[in-house]
């Protein structure tokens, strides 16, 4: 691999490694998000960069409803959308709808042990009947906050930044270095 192939894959790391940082910005007030982090690999065709989720929450604000929820410890909240898909999420603000269902603000139904969780009014939710880890448990008139630190985002975005200038240069440094050779060798 020659000098500007290895340049060009760092300028690719550098621009993956923004998009990470400002898509972690720009979700720094999304409750129940987990920050993505970007790690560096150095493999035989140049830089590449793989990402991972963020193994920290964010903190439990308190917010009074209770239909809020926030998970203390792992797991997840099991939702479906209208077109059946179910994902997870860490964001647990429900409303209860008139069958007792509970949905999200996406229009996703919170999903239980045995399928879509009813609750009664004033009834409670736990760890239990959404099938969560033992050691997990539903904090209830609660959300999940962003797990997102906006300056530190906002410091991967100058240092990508950096990065990708850094590499820019060093391949037309190699360019034009490889062009007075050319030109030398033509002169002889």
């Amino acid at each position: 691999m020659d000098g500007i192939a290895w340049a060009a894959s760092a300028m690719v790391a550098a621009r993956t490694r923004l998009e990470i940082a400002t898509d972690n910005l720009a979700n720094c007030s999304t409750d129940g998000f987990r920050r993505v982090v970007a790690r560096g690999v150095l493999t035989a065709h140049g830089v590449s960069i793989a990402r991972a989720t963020a193994a920290d929450y964010g903190a439990l604000r308190q917010t009074g409803r209770d239909l809020d929820l926030a998970i203390s410890g792992d797991g997840a909240f099991r939702v479906r959308d209208a077109a059946g898909r179910i994902e997870e999420t860490r964001s647990g603000a429900f409303v209860r709808m008139a069958e007792g269902t509970l949905r999200d603000a996406a229009g996703r139904t919170l999903l239980g042990v045995h399928g879509p969780l009813k609750v009664s009014p004033g009834g409670r939710v736990d760890a239990a009947a959404l099938g969560l880890p033992e050691r997990s448990r539903v904090r209830r008139g609660f959300l999940e906050t962003s797990g997102v630190d906006a300056i530190a985002q906002m410091i991967d975005v100058l240092c990508a930044e950096r990065s990708f200038e850094s590499a820019q240069k060093a391949v037309a440094a190699i360019d034009s270095s490889r062009q007075k050779s050319a030109e030398a060798a033509r002169v002889k």
